[in-house]
């Protein structure tokens, strides 16, 4: 395909044309692929989510409504995958203290601040549950009233996860804070 535009693209992909999937896929998988490594335990289980989420997409085109961007409309499908998939696993949203997995993080920073890879890392070893809550409320901006909703869970539970995540994560912080000084 010509440089098309994403217009062009996507009234293609309603009518099911093969070649304008495909290049839809390629426009915008990189940018999903990180959205399902937030909520996956691993980069299996996001490349399954990323596939069930484009699927979806495709099928289900004609809801893509042209009053928000098509990649967030994309981006929030993925995110409902993800949870999806994680309730089909059973996967309880409801943390304790003493699920408090340690994994250190290795800084391999040269000044006070850490580096993108090193944050990322740090989200991505919280407990799903507070994963979970934490990506859907400080990265992708819902509300806990939506994450109960989308979770099943209380608008307390959403709020209280997200407070012990802060919390897990400032304690890993300030321990790779002490082993850099």
């Amino acid at each position: 395909m010509e440089n098309l535009s994403i217009d062009s693209i996507w009234k293609k992909c309603l009518i099911g044309d093969r070649k304008a999937q495909y290049h839809l896929y390629q426009l915008f998988s990189k940018k999903m692929y990180v959205v399902c490594l937030r909520y996956a335990n691993d980069s299996l289980e996001a490349e399954d989510i990323l596939q069930i989420g484009f699927v979806k997409v495709f099928t289900k085109s004609h809801l893509f409504s042209d009053h928000g961007s098509l990649e967030g409309w994309i981006r929030k499908i993925m995110v409902n995958t993800a949870i999806e998939i994680q309730r089909k696993n059973k996967i309880s949203y409801v943390e304790t203290l003493e699920s408090d997995h340690i994994q250190e993080t290795p800084s391999h920073t040269h000044s006070d601040h850490l580096h993108y890879k090193d944050l990322l890392s740090l989200v991505h070893q919280l407990p799903l549950g507070y994963r979970t809550v934490f990506n859907l409320y400080a990265i992708e901006g819902y509300a806990h009233k939506e994450i109960a909703e989308m979770l099943n869970i209380s608008e307390g539970n959403s709020k209280s996860q997200l407070s012990r995540a802060r919390q897990w994560l400032q304690t890993r912080l300030l321990k790779i804070e002490a082993l850099t000084l």
